[in-house]
């Protein structure tokens, strides 16, 4: 059987994508059904429930699956579920893993997100196709979560100084993961995807505030003190940590030059940082009050 018959028999079965309602699992979910992709959204609240910790859930959301966009257990979960889940998943007859993982996971290893170098590990041990993708900072943390409460509150306090970052919008993101999911052309190769320019945290802010009309400043703090506030704000000090040394590892500079990940795969620029604060600015993401 040649791969365009394999490929033509397997148009009608479905693409299962985990983590189809975080960030950028749902908007994978919203390209392949624009692009008439059959599609098995999957995660603990979508309509396929999957969860890693229960493993009963797994094999419902494999049936008959072709391909599979694997976001690994969250950092301060177990890891260790993907070594097994990918054998699982290519014993059901998937035969096509996009990884999400994360930029400098080279040289962090598993110190951050054990799971994305977990799930790294395992598909490239299956013997299939798979194809692994490395983002940047998503943009869309300044209003979706992590960064929007302090910058509603007028002040984004983090330890990264002044170092660049090519901040890469989500929607590039699920682009990129479409086209790996349903091309040719990719297997066996890891995109690093970034926005087209690198710049400063508090350039950011500045950026937001003048466009949005609402004061909010950038302010760098030590990891102790970003550690203290996160804690007196309620979030578990592991998770405050974990996050403090993920923000240490940025203003290290690893992650500082952009790519050309993005144009490599979909053949145009990613989209620019003004444009993502222009598009949420009429939203009313930071609306002053």
């Amino acid at each position: 059987m040649t791969n365009t018959e394999h490929n033509h028999e397997n148009d009608t079965a479905p693409i299962l994508v985990l983590g189809a309602t975080g960030k950028t699992g749902r908007r994978v979910v919203a390209g392949l059904r624009a692009a008439g992709h059959p599609v098995r959204a999957a995660s603990r609240s979508a309509e396929t429930r999957f969860d890693w910790a229960d493993r009963a859930t797994w094999a419902p959301a494999l049936d008959g699956v072709r391909a599979l966009y694997l976001v690994a257990p969250l950092a301060g979960t177990d890891p260790a579920p993907v070594a097994d889940f990918v054998p699982r998943a290519v014993a059901a007859g998937v035969r096509r893993f996009v990884v999400l993982s994360g930029r400098g996971i080279e040289v962090y290893g598993d110190t951050f997100e054990p799971g994305m170098a977990a799930a790294e590990a395992a598909v490239r041990a299956a013997g299939v196709d798979w194809t692994i993708i490395r983002p940047n900072n998503f943009t869309q943390n300044f209003d979706e979560d992590l960064f929007h409460a302090p910058l509603l509150a007028g002040r984004l306090a983090l330890p990264v100084g002044d170092v660049p970052e090519p901040f890469i919008d989500v929607r590039d993101i699920a682009d990129v993961a479409v086209a790996l999911l349903t091309e040719e052309g990719h297997t066996h190769r890891v995109y690093e995807l970034t926005g087209p320019r690198a710049f400063s945290f508090g350039q950011a802010v500045a950026e937001m505030s003048a466009a949005s009309g609402r004061p909010m400043r950038f302010e760098h703090v030590t990891a102790d003190a970003y550690v203290a506030e996160l804690v007196a704000d309620g979030v578990p000090e592991p998770d405050a940590r974990a996050l403090a040394d993920v923000l240490a590892f940025l203003a290290e500079g690893h992650n500082s030059t952009p790519t050309t990940g993005v144009r490599d795969v979909l053949g145009r620029e990613p989209r620019d940082f003004s444009m993502y604060v222009r598009e949420r600015v009429e939203a009313g993401a930071w609306a002053s009050r």
